[in-house]
C-alpha cells in the first residue's frame, strides 16, 4: 500500500513538472474567468477588455507592466507574487496573439511583480489611458475599453 501511495505521489509530481502552466491555468480559471471568460474575451459592456490578440502589448512598456500589476483583478486575486507572475505569463502566451508576436516577450518574475505592486497607482483608469496612447503611437494593438 505504501509503495502504491508513493508511486501516485511521484506520478503527480512528474506531471506537475511536465506542465508548468497547469497551476497558472488553474489560477486563471479560479480567479479570472468570472470577468474575462474562459476564452479571454472579457465583456465590453461590463468594462472588461478582450485579451485575445491585445493583452501582450501591455507587457512591452514599463508603464504597461505597471498597469497590469494594478488592475483590480490582479490586486484582489489573493495570489502570491510567484503565482501572479505565472498567471501573467500564461495569459500573455495563451491570448497575446498578434500582440505577443509583435516584439520579444520578457516574462514576468516574482521579483518584478513585488516591485511593481509596491509602486503607488492612484488612478488605474487614467494610467491605462496613458499606456494605451503610448502603445497605439508605437503601432501595437490595444483592445477597445469603455471606461472614460
Amino acid at each position: 500500500m505504501a509503495a502504491l501511495l508513493l508511486g501516485l505521489i511521484l506520478l503527480g509530481a512528474g506531471q506537475a513538472q511536465a506542465s508548468p502552466d497547469l497551476g497558472a491555468k488553474n489560477n486563471f480559471i479560479l480567479r479570472c474567468t468570472g470577468c474575462h471568460g474562459q476564452d479571454g474575451s472579457g465583456s465590453l459592456a461590463g468594462g472588461i477588455p478582450d485579451f485575445r490578440g491585445f493583452v501582450a502589448s501591455f507587457s512591452f512598456t514599463p508603464a504597461g507592466r505597471l498597469y497590469l500589476m494594478h488592475v483590480p483583478g490582479v490586486v484582489s486575486a489573493s495570489l502570491d507574487n510567484r503565482e501572479i507572475a505565472a498567471v501573467m505569463n500564461y495569459v500573455m502566451r495563451e491570448w497575446g496573439g498578434e500582440s505577443f508576436n509583435a516584439r520579444q516577450y520578457t516574462p514576468f518574475t516574482e521579483q518584478e511583480v513585488a516591485s511593481l505592486q509596491q509602486q503607488e497607482v492612484r488612478d488605474v483608469v487614467k494610467l491605462r489611458r496613458e499606456v494605451v496612447r503610448d502603445l497605439q503611437a508605437q503601432g501595437l494593438p490595444v483592445a477597445p475599453y469603455p471606461w472614460p
